[in-house]
């Protein structure tokens, strides 16, 4: 635990002090341009990245928000960097803020790229946190998530360095809706009868596993256990139950969908997901922690990028957020393993449908349900 939280906030040390000048020019030549607008106001007190006239972002708001973030990413492997964008957009405002500077302002999109970032800051922190507490508990592929690493390092890295200023906010929540809303429909299809037959291996290892917490005793004992591994075929055991995967398949996935989920600023732990249960046929249980793991790698990489093309960060509120992050992330492993595997899927389902909906309304039409 501690070497997996040092290596994150080394890095997140070293990118800001490497690049700060940079952020303190782009940002500095962002809100002159948007003075000269008219859409800032110089003689009003600084506020959200010390911007005049910006919010005032509450350190305990975003340290209860995050306990919330931590916990949902911890007990499935995925939605925590969804539930930091809502935060972030939505339940502190920050997107309403990047919106009233039009499109064509600068500030707009230098909001927008910091509202991503943020939301990987909180992400790679429960996930850094998450990974080594799974690996303790047996509940962790370690072959596979090394593969999700490898595969998710290049896209990270690149679609920052292509896209960072380029995006402004209403593109950014339209087209995060747009993902977000087909990953529901998917797992809509993985609860009915259908999507369930191809699956037993893992709702049999679902059930051992439910049966054994019932019984109490030593979980780890039973946890995953490594059989054989080859370039083309690794074998592990969970409960009982055996499991088999091809190792280059979640490299190529994992490279697909880092690109997907730095574009997007979250973690990618929600496509993941699937891609773990269709794929491997892993359960619930087993796919929390090893898609923390490849979503750790993802993120440590998305946010140097980031920060190397000069992205400002609110570091006083992300500090309070990420001490939430590690409280959530603490408690989610341990109340986990209490809720049915059928149960998580239908929480993911729900929060995928409404969060699909509303951020495409948002984005694409200017619609908003709730909130601003």
């Amino acid at each position: 635990m501690k070497t997996l939280a040092l290596v994150l906030v080394l890095a997140a040390a070293m990118c800001a002090l490497l690049h700060e000048p940079a952020m303190a020019d782009k940002l500095a030549d962002a809100i002159g341009e948007a003075t000269a607008a008219g859409k800032v106001d110089p003689a009003q007190p600084a506020g959200f990245l010390g911007i005049p006239g910006g919010p005032h972002l509450a350190w305990w708001a975003g340290l209860l928000w995050a306990v919330w973030v931590g916990w949902i990413f911890s007990t499935v492997g995925a939605f925590g960097g969804i539930m930091a964008a809502i935060g972030h957009m939505t339940v502190f405002g920050l997107g309403g803020y990047a919106k009233s500077f039009g499109k064509g302002l600068k500030l707009n999109k230098i909001v927008t790229d910091s509202i991503r970032t943020s939301n990987q800051y909180l992400v790679g922190t429960s996930a850094g946190f998450s990974t080594y507490n799974y690996w303790k508990m047996g509940r962790l592929v370690l072959p596979l998530g090394l593969a999700l690493g490898i595969g998710t390092i290049v896209s990270s890295y690149l679609v920052p360095m292509l896209t960072a200023g380029k995006i402004n906010l209403s593109s950014y929540q339209g087209y995060f809706g747009l993902f977000v809303l087909v990953l529901g429909a998917y797992l809509i299809y993985e609860v009915t009868p259908a999507g369930k037959a191809k699956k037993k291996a893992a709702s049999a290892a679902a059930k051992a596993f439910q049966e054994s917490v019932k019984k109490g005793g030593d979980l780890t004992e039973q946890g995953v256990k490594i059989k054989s591994f080859t370039f083309s075929k690794c074998v592990f055991t969970f409960f009982g139950v055996e499991f088999s995967f091809n190792p280059i398949v979640p490299v190529l996935g994992a490279f697909v969908i880092g690109a997907i989920a730095s574009f997007l600023g979250v973690g990618g732990g929600f496509l993941l997901v699937p891609f773990l249960t269709s794929v491997a046929g892993l359960p619930m249980y087993l796919v929390a922690g090893t898609s923390a793991m490849g979503v750790f790698v993802g993120m440590v990489t998305s946010i140097f990028s980031y920060m190397m093309q000069g992205t400002p960060i609110a570091w006083s509120f992300i500090g309070a957020e990420m001490v939430g992050i590690l409280l959530g992330s603490f408690i989610g492993p341990r109340t986990s393993k209490y809720i049915p595997d059928t149960v998580l899927k239908v929480i993911f389902i729900v929060l995928a449908l409404y969060t699909g909906i509303d951020y495409i309304l948002r984005g694409f039409y200017g619609i908003v349900i709730i909130g601003s």
